[in-house]
């Protein structure tokens, strides 16, 4: 074996085994994935809509799992159990290249088995799982490779998976292998240079979780077989992208889950690499509550490629030490910033964002927000509606214009969103949004250009006070021409008590939070639904709704619109409005 892990290296490994307990309790975790595994049957070629990637993932997991355990207990179970899926999978008629994230996988799932058992297989299982690597991914990596021109996470990914491919098999096919290599070396930095200037990930980070991961298992591939990454890891931007996902998830572990994204996942082994790599422990907090978390019986149980953590985890101690930082902002195509009270479970959470809806599979959520406090996410992102829910129905959801179908999903649009819908209007593809004030706890965004011909003037700040409440506050003003109706919203799954004098009390969990309006004055509280959403083609939004309310800005005037939010644990002191322009 060569991939990732020698047999030298598996040596230490085991050393590390026996005296580091957080390895163990991976490796303990892992044995009991692959016993679960050795209890299914393999794979078939079964579509989900134009799709083969589930069974590819399925594949890929029990594939490395199975490999792993087998490294380490050479038990003979994981060995069989592993040949049946491979030889399941190479003899399908191809691994569906008209969606070639599917072929990816499933040729890094092949390669893995391939190096890492190749001491007990055999000379024909050798040849039969090497020819399938040619014909079904390298060759229709060369030739259906319009991903390698693009700058989202379908290069990282298509990039990864048949690199694998290439460097399990170099030695038969050099000449395949070379220009594979040469591929990935020469395209991947189209999709890393959006990790500049400072490492924020402009499709959210559920995509994160898979681009990043499928970059880091490129570059480690590329180092333990050839000893170099080509410069790769020095990608401007690409190391601190590890803060990014760090502080991209709120004390109550959901994400700031804004473009196509749910709101949690398990671990992300790609953290392992980035913490080792920047000698940053660290980095791993979260991902140890998430370890901690499925020793327990929860969680989302293992990643695919969390067998590769245990060769990328650095030592740590009992506990991994606490992040240095409290907030964080990043820039490029989509601006993000994050901001905490402390690092506590109950530490008050305040995220924002600036960007373009034209980015990749970005929303119309430009100056959205979410925000935690006591444990419980009171200000909410819907999330992604499940692609294939929406292509079964005939939608076309992947339009990159103002016009196209994809806005009018609910959940995509703007109407779902925490942000400033003006008129009712879509926010504008054309226009972006950048970060114009970013310090240590308050963050100014300018989005007037996404909002042109509808507002002359759009900018929002969000602040976390020193009394853990934060306040969210727009200055905008209308066109010359026109009165405007501008609607405030916020999306919550908690129970909503409407009050006088612009506030509300929200309850959820056993905990409350306090809304109130600063300005304007006498703002009339509405409760928008939003389940059921508008079209029967729209995923159900059980027990939310959004709290705003409306206000009227007469042609040419300027309005200030002001919004706190108080925790029930908070000591709210009187909040004084200031302009932006002095945040």
């Amino acid at each position: 074996p060569r991939l990732f892990l020698t047999a030298a290296q598996e040596k230490t490994l085991q050393q590390r085994l026996a005296t580091e307990p957080v390895l163990k309790t991976m490796r303990d975790q892992l044995i009991a994935e692959a016993q679960r595994t050795l209890k299914t049957k393999p794979v078939e070629r079964t579509l989900i809509g134009r799709r083969l990637l589930e069974k590819s993932r399925t594949c890929l997991s029990r594939v490395a799992h199975l490999a792993m355990a087998w490294r380490l207990t050479g038990d003979a179970h994981y060995l069989e159990r592993a040949r049946a899926e491979l030889l399941a999978v190479v003899a399908f008629t191809d691994w569906n290249p008209k969606h070639f994230l599917d072929v990816a996988e499933m040729t890094a799932a092949v390669a893995i088995g391939y190096d890492w058992f190749y001491p007990a297989l055999d000379a024909e299982t050798r040849q039969t799982l090497r020819t399938a690597l040619v014909e079904k991914g390298l060759k229709p990596g060369l030739v259906s490779n319009s991903w390698s021109r693009g700058t989202n996470n379908w290069n990282q990914v298509c990039n990864a998976g048949l690199t694998l491919g290439a460097l399990a098999v170099y030695e038969d096919e050099p000449a395949l292998a070379g220009k594979i290599v040469a591929q990935a070396v020469r395209t991947v930095p189209l999709s890393m240079a959006e990790f500049a200037p400072d490492g924020a990930y402009p499709e959210g980070p559920g995509y994160w979780g898979y681009g990043t991961s499928f970059n880091v298992l490129l570059i480690a591939a590329l180092e333990s077989t050839l000893g170099t990454d080509f410069g790769l890891a020095a990608q401007p931007g690409f190391l601190a992208t590890a803060d990014y996902f760090l502080h991209v998830a709120g004390p109550t572990g959901l994400y700031f889950n804004y473009s196509d994204c749910g709101t949690r996942s398990g671990m992300a082994p790609a953290m392992a690499w980035f913490a080792a790599r920047r000698h940053a422990p660290y980095l791993l907090w979260t991902e140890f509550a998430k370890l901690q978390e499925n020793s327990n019986g929860g969680g989302r149980g293992p990643d695919r490629l969390f067998p590769l953590m245990l060769l990328w985890q650095p030592a740590l101690p009992a506990n991994p030490p606490t992040p240095p930082a409290l907030s964080w902002t990043g820039r490029g195509h989509t601006p993000v910033a994050l901001h905490r009270s402390s690092w506590e479970p109950t530490a008050t959470f305040i995220a924002l964002k600036g960007g373009t809806p034209a980015a990749s599979h970005a929303h119309m959520d430009i100056g959205g927000f979410v925000m935690d406090a006591d444990g419980v996410r009171w200000a909410e992102d819907l999330g992604m509606q499940d692609y294939t829910s929406l292509e079964a129905k005939g939608i076309d959801l992947w339009g990159r214009k103002q016009n196209s179908a994809r806005w009018k999903v609910f959940r995509l649009g703007q109407l779902s969103h925490n942000i400033l819908v003006v008129d009712g209007q879509q926010q504008l593809l054309a226009g972006k949004a950048e970060i114009v004030t970013a310090r240590a706890g308050r963050t100014v965004i300018d989005s007037t250009t996404v909002y042109a011909g509808q507002l002359a003037q759009a900018r929002r700040g969000a602040e976390l006070r020193a009394d853990r409440t934060v306040v969210l506050q727009d200055e905008i003003a209308a066109p010359g021409d026109k009165t405007v109706i501008v609607r405030w919203g916020m999306v919550t799954s908690a129970e909503v008590k409407l009050a006088a004098d612009g506030q509300a009390l929200l309850t959820k969990a056993g905990k409350q939070l306090t809304f109130r309006v600063l300005a304007p004055a006498g703002a009339e509280l509405k409760i928008y639904p939003t389940d059921p959403p508008p079209a029967d083609t729209d995923a159900r939004n059980p027990g939310t709704r959004m709290l705003g309310f409306e206000v009227k800005v007469p042609a040419g005037a300027s309005q200030r619109i002001a919004v706190q939010l108080v925790p029930g644990s908070a000591s709210a002191s009187p909040a004084e409005l200031r302009a932006l322009s002095e945040w």
